[in-house]
């Protein structure tokens, strides 16, 4: 069953609210939220129509700043929790803290710097990422109200995101493995994702020769399956795969209702993941 299949239901406002999947399996966690945006909704134009939430994709700001908070007000949640990161498709941790919260809402200068990770157990921080085509991952420790919440495009991916994310949850909340939940939200499937040679030489460093990691397709060149590989890297970090929750939407094949930056060829915005726990 889709993890990601459960849509937040329309505001009774006037401009047509933000279209949201949560991650439905979740919900019984009192108190947390989590999910994926859409691009449905907003207030942004072409080509990046219509709930961009990224700063860094040459949309207007102030339609980036009201989709954001959009998303915020459906959530239940103050714009002021929005706390986020400027990308490098690395694998650097951060430990997010009520010093930083808010950090990156209305400004990528302000938002927390070089992280593909960002990890907290203190309730009222909204963790968000920004994604077209990248995967998700999120992670949650009932135990210790830990969550963290990681982008994982090809090189996040190989440099190993979710284990690090995994290990940090470990040093910093004392979080075991085995007792986290993970999810790995809508991204570009293997059916859309040719990779050459030399990506291929780097993820056969990371995953064993298999076909349910990566299909040959054409001369030296491969259809890569980056939601296996991050299960894959998950499970041997310590994670039971029963706790392991896998979407099956493709982002390209389904540019109706997602960004895509390779089926679009960069022209078009960014959906967000979201993770936070309420106080």
């Amino acid at each position: 069953m889709e993890p990601f299949a459960h849509h937040i239901a329309k505001s009774a406002s006037e401009r047509q609210a933000p279209g949201l999947l949560s991650l439905a399996p979740w919900s019984g966690f009192e108190g947390l939220t989590a999910g994926f945006s859409t691009r449905l909704g907003g207030s942004s134009l072409p080509p990046r129509d219509g709930l961009n939430t990224a700063l860094h994709v040459s949309d207007d700001e102030s339609a980036v700043i009201a989709n954001r908070r959009a998303i915020a007000n459906t959530l239940g949640w103050p714009f002021e929790a929005w706390t986020c990161a400027e990308q490098v498709h690395g694998s650097r941790v951060v430990r997010v803290t009520g010093d930083e919260q808010g950090m990156g809402r209305l400004s990528r200068e302000s938002a927390i710097q070089d992280a593909d990770a960002l990890i907290t157990d203190e309730p009222g921080i909204l963790l968000t990422m920004f994604f077209a085509d990248c995967v998700p991952l999120y992670f949650y420790g009932p135990e210790h109200e830990a969550l963290g919440l990681a982008h994982a495009g090809w090189k996040g991916t190989v440099a190993d995101v979710a284990g690090e994310t995994i290990r940090a949850m470990g040093k910093a909340f004392g979080t075991a493995p085995e007792r986290l939940y993970a999810a790995i939200g809508p991204s570009i499937g293997a059916c859309c994702y040719e990779v050459d040679d030399n990506v291929m030489n780097r993820v056969r460093d990371v995953v064993p020769d298999d076909e349910s990691f990566h299909i040959p397709s054409s001369e030296g060149k491969s259809r890569l399956n980056l939601k296996e590989i991050n299960k894959h890297l998950m499970i041997k970090a310590g994670i039971l795969p029963s706790r392991i929750e896998m979407s099956g939407w493709c982002t390209s094949c389904s540019t109706d209702l997602f960004f895509s930056h390779r089926k679009e060829r960069g022209q078009t915005g960014r959906m967000m993941s979201w993770l936070g726990k309420k106080k």
